[in-house]
């Protein structure tokens, strides 16, 4: 299981067993407020004491340790600490070559009737989706892609297309998936968030359908997957409880005035940051949905058209209509690095990381490329001929093996490995 998805469960049950523990100590008031601030469902029955007898039993194993002369005992069934395996980027003027980027295949696989606008992969790699003009969706399986490219004349035959979902009416512009639950969502230009169960080989409509106000731009789920972050053409992130339908709104939007392009959320989900069309970045706490720290004219005065945390959600990789790509530091709202040389001046577009961040990946509209910088030394180590015809729309790459999916306007998919 994902490490981000391990950290944000832990989380949800630590705060469990502290709003438990409250309770337990007769303090209802600090209960409720902490299950309140950490949006934390009440549990009608918890085992009594049960936060003082993990205490104490943690405690109990860390003195025999100490005593034994080791360290502290590694938890069995944790993943290791979320960032722990993420690229340093507070190292400044990195010197020394670039790495190089490892040569890739392309393949197209698939076309839609209509523009291919945006891609996405589900968290263990194993599935990813495109979304349309032609307000279809299509469910692909890597391992089948894998087989066709391999030209294996007893598996090649198999379609890479698992299949295509309709149910919208108008364009899709944004994909995510469950961390947890083959559940498929996507926002569209008809004010929708629509569910799909690609766990059913027979479904092709929406199970679940959210009805917003406005043009859904973008879709999130929080890493715990029981909420969704909706960017629209309102300025303010649209939050989703997935159980009830429930919508709140920050009460501290930070004179937000413009659509917003993207969402996303950290690895844990204490932050989420939005890329908005004035060309500015904010962040958000995950919790309380204050806006924490305001980039304003990030992009200068065009559109922010992406935004994405690092691993270690230190910093945040953005991309905007003036054809620059920018590392920012979380803390303070400082510009990092810049990955000079892909021209975006039209297109909704993102950049993106490989999946160990050791390279920043994105589209050039005007050459027809995708461009790829080293994250470190931000020199620009390859370009290559997208395959498209006509300006590459998207570009989205797995979060587990380097393999990368590229959407077009001349209404191909391309699958890079």
């Amino acid at each position: 299981m994902d490490a981000a998805v391990q950290e944000a469960k832990l989380l949800r049950q630590v705060n469990a067993l502290i709003v438990a523990h409250l309770r337990d100590q007769n303090l209802t008031q600090a209960a409720t407020a902490v299950a309140a601030a950490t949006m934390t469902p009440r549990a009608d029955a918890s085992v009594p004491n049960h936060l003082l007898r993990l205490v104490a039993k943690g405690l109990a194993v860390e003195q025999e340790e100490a005593a034994r002369g080791g360290g502290a005992p590694a938890a069995a069934g944790l993943a290791r600490p979320l960032g722990t395996n993420a690229v340093d980027f507070s190292v400044q003027n990195v010197r020394g070559p670039s790495k190089t980027f490892p040569k890739h295949e392309t393949r197209h696989i698939s076309d839609h009737k209509n523009v291919a606008r945006c891609a996405k992969f589900s968290p263990d790699g194993k599935y990813f989706a495109t979304g349309s003009g032609d307000t279809s969706i299509k469910f692909f399986e890597v391992s089948k892609i894998k087989q066709t490219m391999l030209g294996d004349s007893k598996e090649s035959s198999g379609r890479p297309v698992v299949r295509t979902f309709y149910d919208h009416v108008q364009p899709i512009n944004d994909l995510d998936f469950h961390p947890i639950s083959p559940i498929l969502i996507s926002g569209a230009k008809d004010n929708t968030i629509k569910f799909f169960d690609f766990s059913k080989t027979a479904a092709r409509k929406a199970f679940r359908v959210i009805q917003d106000t406005h043009n859904v731009r973008s879709v999130c789920f929080h890493p715990c997957g029981d909420y969704i972050l909706a960017g629209t053409d309102h300025p303010v992130a649209h939050l989703y409880d997935v159980n009830t339908f429930t919508c709140f709104l920050s009460a501290n939007p930070q004179d937000s005035s413009a659509a917003i392009n993207q969402v996303r959320y950290s690895g844990t989900g204490s932050m989420y940051v939005t890329a908005s069309k004035d060309g500015s970045l904010r962040i958000w706490d995950g919790v309380s949905a204050e806006c924490v720290r305001p980039i304003i004219g990030a992009h200068g005065s065009v559109e922010a058209t992406s935004a994405i945390f690092t691993k270690d959600e230190r910093y945040i990789l953005s991309s905007g209509k003036d054809s620059c790509i920018k590392l920012w530091e979380v803390g303070t709202g400082r510009l990092v690095k810049q990955y000079p040389g892909a021209v975006n001046t039209q297109f909704r577009c993102q950049a993106v990381f490989n999946e160990t961040e050791e390279f920043v990946l994105s589209t050039d509209e005007q050459n027809n490329e995708v461009v790829v910088w080293d994250a470190l030394t931000s020199e620009r180590v390859a370009r290559l001929p997208s395959g498209h015809t006509g300006a590459p729309r998207w570009l989205e790459h797995s979060p587990v093996e380097p393999v990368f999916v590229t959407c077009g306007n001349d209404r191909s998919v391309r699958f890079w490995k």
